[in-house]
């Protein structure tokens, strides 16, 4: 029957074409408009062609002209030069390869849907994909991908393995894979990719503040990797929605109305004829919205319209055209706006059973509120919809809902239990059943905020107390991992009214927990913990788990005595908690007894579950602790390897943080900064703010060793204020190594407090030694002393050779026998792998040293050496400084050309790319492991080459960029030791 309504409608609009009535297609459908009569498309264009060839379109005056490369009739919208000079330079990026995303904000009417369709019209022959969010899908996971991507499902197969079974998992066409969120992005980017290899691609979303949170999500991951594809990605969403549909990363255009002169043109082509007092009215209510003046005038009955806003005047001219409709469209139209498919054999199915049929849809179309398009029945704009809904009766809204769910039955689970809920007023145990069947299937396609909802709804119908509080609280940990934690407290706190069950109040505490946590209020979140895994009737490993996270969040807030208080505690009531006894003796330790905090280091590090990723990431920060950079290196390289190869994004930030730290420690600068960059993109796209401040952080320490000044400041500035107090912790390093290298020895002892305290020494003992050295060479080596016999005391437990020479150097530094402790540290640097930093940095002491003793050719060979590791360091304060010291002590040395470090060449995106390709890995694995489309990696290779001087995978294979596997391999030659 639907097939047999298109004939008809088109040969009506050929006969009125012939007729001499202008039809236009628009992507909502085939639009008539004759010289009178109502529109059956307000959104559409009427055209009068006479000597100004003008056109009034249904979001604002324009004119016509014909799409490039095209003979396809497109309309340029009047009124909106800035907004569509935008749109086409995207398109027009497209079209070159280049990538881009854009959000259009705006309210109802406003326009945006018409920037869409003008981004269609120039666009040409290029590729469109489009998507809608539809209110009614808001909760379905990953419905408004499945709208998007629906045509071209069969190229879903050729997608990399993880990520073909994770979008097939996410759109219900597979099970026995996880429905990763992120992974689920990463296979859309690939998708999209692929689908621009043939040309330059479209993607548009309209009403994106209606899309379902896991399809914004795999979107907006998608659209912020784009680059070098050839993809213009724009989403359209209300201003003042509640959702908001945050973007960050985005670029965003806001889209406000037309300006007087315009909207006066607009109002003059459709009603012609108004009383000047009714068009000011209306112009005034308008206030620019083109909707609103397309709109308006039809329902003008005897009078201006009262007064309100745009939104309010447009939903009573919707009341009024619905109002007027026979009763059978009326009904019709309520099933339609109940209904989230748009599938006509959905909704007609549904409506026949309130006994309205396809005949009544024409009544619908001719007063501009339905569109049959692409095989889809639809309202004109979302307001119809809302409108068409919330003004039926109560009693004819659940009769939509019943029909619906009669209709879908059980081939389409997830929405017939939605129908049947919206219909039930009180407990109903077998919908809350179907329900949480519907939050599990949701669980399985990775749709964290669908299976809250889902869940939350279950708990609403049913009246047994127990079925409802394990409810509550699936919904509150379903929205913890959706992202929803101010709503996961709530849900929390009511899934626990009762008190009754010790683990769901562990489970519980765990979100509360959380919660406390983002908004930076760690000692509560002690407490909360504490309590919870003290609690009598805990599973041990349950107890541990949370005690282990109340003793970190006291060491994050550097509250020792806290720590204390909790490790006494739990020796009381919780002997078997091993992990969270370790840590606490580990913090404890580090505030006075050394010894024990390195012995409960090394517990520590054999204690962790290594299957599972994400305790698995703290092990590397032990070793950190230890000083044993070899272990930590090879750990952390692990686990990136891990995370890369499961598609574990959310674990991979914290990974390639600490993988990062090491690569700095041991002279992988340019690896550190490619690791690093990626990891803070990664982390502020999957909102992992803690592993953000550590990254900031990381990124810091790069900077203050290259001797930027002004990044260092910014990051360091950044950071603190984005986490004040950790914040300060974490960056008192890199502050106080940018003023060494600077000279500015007073602020490095400004640092001393936080650097110095007991509660932080776990975060910042490494940056003892600037204190000690800054203290020496203001003249006040005193000041160092409790830092200098701390430092040595944690040397010597450590183990470490390296740590052991720096520990002498701090003793050469306080003028007790300096050439003995210089000697030894020169010696114990020789002869153990370890830090190059830390030795270029004893050398060039004792190089400054033995040229003030006046030796210099002794000094010379110590300065050379340091200069050199410095150089291949980029440290650039610390490298001049050692070249001073050099032209004093009678050698001059320019400062070296890095024309031969082929990695410095590169941004570190390239070096990723360059060095997995030198490793004879494909564009599309090379894209799988750094979350970046096929498209993009090549872009990068196709930079890299010229920098590196070659032309070929063939030339890159032989080159060194494939990152350094440990130590030894990043030391750099030295100089002989000859004047």
């Amino acid at each position: 029957m639907a097939t047999a309504y298109l004939l008809t409608t088109a040969i009506v609009a050929l006969t009125l074409v012939a007729a001499g009535t202008v039809a236009w297609t628009s992507p909502q459908g085939l639009v008539l408009r004759g010289s009178r009569g109502r529109r059956t498309d307000a959104t559409s264009v009427r055209m009068r062609w006479g000597s100004s060839g003008r056109i009034a379109a249904g979001r604002g005056a324009c004119s016509s002209a014909r799409s490039p490369g095209s003979s396809r009739l497109f309309v340029m919208l009047w009124g909106r030069q800035r907004e569509t000079a935008v749109i086409e330079r995207l398109v027009a990026g497209a079209r070159s390869g280049h990538s881009e995303a854009l959000v259009l904000r705006g309210e109802p009417g406003i326009g945006k849907s018409a920037l869409l369709r003008h981004a269609v019209d120039v666009a040409g022959t290029a590729r469109v994909l489009r998507g809608i969010g539809i209110e009614s899908e808001s909760e379905l996971p990953f419905a408004g991908l499945h709208l998007l991507l629906h045509p071209y499902l069969a190229r879903v197969d050729a997608l990399p393995g993880r990520q073909a079974a994770a979008l097939r998992a996410a759109l219900g066409l597979g099970t026995g894979a996880d429905g990763d969120r992120f992974l689920v992005g990463l296979a859309v980017l690939t998708l999209l990719a692929d689908l621009a290899e043939d040309g330059p691609l479209l993607c548009l979303i309209d009403d994106a503040h209606w899309l379902d949170h896991a399809s914004a999500e795999v979107l907006l991951f998608a659209a912020r990797r784009l680059h070098a594809e050839g993809i213009t990605m724009i989403f359209a969403a209300r201003d003042e929605h509640p959702s908001g549909f945050p973007a960050p990363g985005l670029p965003e255009l806001t889209v406000g109305g037309l300006d007087r002169d315009a909207a006066a043109s607009l109002l003059a082509e459709r009603a012609a004829g108004l009383a000047p007092q009714v068009r000011d009215q209306i112009l005034d209510e308008a206030r620019g919205n083109p909707l609103a003046l397309l709109e308006l005038p039809v329902d003008l009955h005897d009078g201006p319209p009262p007064a309100g806003g745009p939104g309010d005047g447009l939903r009573r001219a919707f009341a009024h055209r619905i109002a007027d409709l026979p009763a059978a469209t009326r009904r019709l139209l309520v099933v339609a706006a109940a209904d989230d498919t748009a599938d006509p054999a959905v909704v007609f199915g549904a409506a026949a059973r309130l006994g309205a049929s396809l005949t009544d849809v024409a009544p619908g179309e001719q007063a501009g509120l339905l569109l049959f398009t692409e095989g889809r029945l639809t309202f004109r704009h979302p307001l119809v919809r809302a409108t068409a809904y919330q003004s039926a009766p109560l009693a004819l809204r659940l009769e939509a809902h019943r029909a619906l769910a009669e209709k879908l039955g059980a081939a389409d689970a997830d929405r017939r239990a939605w129908h049947l809920a919206a219909i039930s007023s009180g407990p109903d145990e077998h919908v809350a059943t179907l329900l949480e069947d519907s939050a599990q299937r949701a669980r399985a396609r990775g749709g964290y905020a669908a299976m809250a909802a889902a869940y939350e709804r279950a708990a609403a119908l049913s009246e047994d107390r127990g079925r409802r509080e394990r409810l509550l609280l699936a919904a509150a940990e379903a929205a913890t991992d959706a992202g929803r934690l101010d709503h996961a407290g709530a849900l929390a706190a009511r899934a626990t009214e009762s008190g009754a069950d010790p683990v769901m109040l562990a489970r519980a505490a765990a979100i509360r927990a959380t919660v406390a946590d983002e908004h930076h209020r760690p000692a509560s979140a002690r407490r909360i913990l504490t309590s919870a895994g003290l609690a009598a009737g805990l599973d041990a490993e349950l107890a541990d788990s949370l005690l282990f996270r109340a003793v970190d969040s006291a060491i994050v807030a550097g509250d020792l005595p806290a720590v204390r208080e909790t490790a006494e505690r739990m020796g009381r009531r919780a002997p078997h908690a091993r992990r969270a006894t370790a840590l606490a003796r580990m913090a404890i330790g580090f505030g006075g007894d050394i010894a024990d905090g390195v012995r409960a280091l090394r517990e520590l590090t054999g204690l962790a579950d290594s299957s599972q990723l994400r305790e698995t990431a703290l092990v590397p920060s032990w070793y950190w602790a230890l000083g044993d950079d070899a272990g930590g290196l090879r750990l952390a390289g692990d686990l990136v390897r891990a995370c890369r190869e499961q598609g574990a994004i959310g674990v991979l930030p914290l990974a390639l943080c600490t993988l990062s730290r090491f690569q700095i420690l041991l002279g992988h600068r340019h690896d550190a900064l490619a690791n690093a960059e990626e990891g803070l993109r990664i982390a502020r796209d999957t909102g992992h703010r803690m592993s953000e401040i550590y990254l900031v952080s990381l990124l810091a320490d790069l900077a203050a060793l290259q001797g930027d000044e002004e990044r260092c400041r910014a990051l360091i500035a950044g950071c603190r204020a984005q986490r004040p107090g950790l914040g300060t912790v974490l960056t008192s390093g890199a502050s106080s190594l940018l003023a060494l290298g600077l000279g500015r020895h007073d602020d490095v002892l400004a640092e001393r407090g936080t650097i110095e305290d007991a509660a932080h020494l776990p975060f910042t003992l490494f940056a003892l030694p600037d204190v000690i050295e800054a203290a020496a060479r203001a003249g006040r080596p005193e000041q160092a002393a409790a830092a200098r016999d701390w430092y040595a005391g944690w040397a010597a437990h450590s183990g470490n050779t390296w740590a052991a020479a720096v520990a002498a150097r701090c003793r050469a530094l306080a003028g007790d026998h300096p050439e003995t402790h210089y000697v030894r540290a020169v010696e114990l640097h020789e002869h153990g792998a370890g830090r190059p930093l830390e030795e270029a940095r004893t050398r060039l002491l004792y190089g400054e040293w033995l040229r003030r003793e006046r030796r210099r050719a002794d000094a010379r060979p110590h300065l050379r050496t340091a200069l050199a590791i410095f150089e291949h360091l980029g440290a650039a304060l610390f490298a001049e400084r050692a070249r001073a010291e050099l032209r004093a002590a009678g050698e001059s040395r320019p400062a070296r050309q890095d024309a031969a470090d082929l990695v410095g060449r590169l941004t570190p995106q390239e070096l990723q790319v360059a060095g997995l390709a030198a490793g004879g890995l494909s564009n599309r694995a090379i894209g799988a492991r750094l979350f970046l489309s096929p498209r993009t990696v090549g872009y990068h290779l196709s930079n890299a080459y010229p920098k590196l001087g070659i032309s070929s995978r063939t030339e890159l294979a032989g080159l060194d960029l494939t990152p350094r596997p440990g130590p030894g391999a990043a030391e750099p030659p030295r100089p002989p030791d000859t004047p």
